[in-house]
């Protein structure tokens, strides 16, 4: 990375501790353990999307790993950074920073941040329009209450997922646990509509909290379409009649296919997708 990449608002840039820079100890224990926690958030107008649900999330993630760290610092850098950049993506990891060999957690730790800014990805504007198809993803998502809905820095249960598919047919793969539970898709969350309810899969066990799902039930509970949590078998989501994916980044995406089963882009989606846009400006 260049420094005149850096002076450029639209490119991509680095801050280490606050300090612009792209690099961090051999040491750090997020490198060597995936001992962290991270955030991808969309900025537009120089806001950052659901600023609120992803700090919630960020709490809980650091509860769930025993790292006590004091946000206001934090907070400040992602609201300068969303005015500088207007425009694009901030990517905040946050690990418990350097320590010896040895799992044990040190008894004092002092955190490293790093902060990311990045362009706006463009997707393709047909899967908003008209919806995409899910790959059946064979990698199965281990079951572990304690970082269950938590973005921890291990993703390679995602990385694997998404791997076994290169077809640009589809454009989302379906992840499910080891018990055959659907649970969410390789970076989305997933929505389905069953005999006029909504239905969205149990995290409790496995899988992300995404902050648009979050947003989503809230919205959806706001206008008088409350979301059942549950265990969902495959069977119910082949079976559903609307089925949607979604993240904060893009929004929701309608799901017109997944395996042999195939669904219109329903109604009830498109107002889903209303509200997701309210947010993503």
């Amino acid at each position: 990375m260049t420094d005149s990449s850096m002076d450029n608002a639209s490119a991509a840039r680095c801050l280490v501790n606050g300090h612009l820079g792209a690099a961090v100890p051999v040491t750090d224990r997020g490198l060597a353990y995936g001992d962290g926690v991270f955030e991808t958030m969309r900025v537009g107008r120089g806001q950052i999307a659901l600023l609120d649900y992803h700090l919630n999330r960020l709490r809980r993630g650091l509860a769930a790993l025993r790292m006590p760290v004091d946000l206001a610092a934090t907070v400040l850098e992602l609201e300068a950074e969303a005015e500088r950049l207007h425009t694009g993506v901030i990517k905040l990891t946050l690990t418990r920073g350097t320590g010896r060999r040895g799992y044990a957690i040190p008894a004092e730790f002092t955190p490293t941040r790093i902060c990311q800014s990045f362009p706006l990805v463009s997707h393709a504007p047909e899967h908003a329009r008209e919806g995409v198809r899910l790959f059946e993803c064979q990698t199965r998502l281990a079951l572990q209450p304690m970082l269950a809905g938590i973005k921890h820095l291990n993703r390679l249960e995602q990385v694997l997922a998404r791997s076994e598919w290169s077809d640009p047919d589809y454009a989302e793969g379906l992840v499910r646990d080891t018990q055959g539970n659907v649970i969410e898709c390789t970076m989305s969350n997933l929505f389905l509509l069953e005999n006029g309810r909504w239905v969205t899969p149990d995290l409790g066990s496995c899988g992300v909290q995404g902050v648009m799902r979050d947003y989503l039930i809230d919205q959806l509970a706001r206008i008088g379409e409350p979301v059942s949590i549950r265990s969902v078998p495959m069977a119910t989501v082949l079976s559903s009649d609307e089925v949607f994916c979604c993240n904060s980044l893009y929004g929701v995406w309608p799901v017109v296919g997944l395996a042999q089963s195939r669904w219109p882009v329903g109604p009830r989606t498109r107002r889903v997708q209303a509200l997701a846009e309210q947010v993503l400006v």
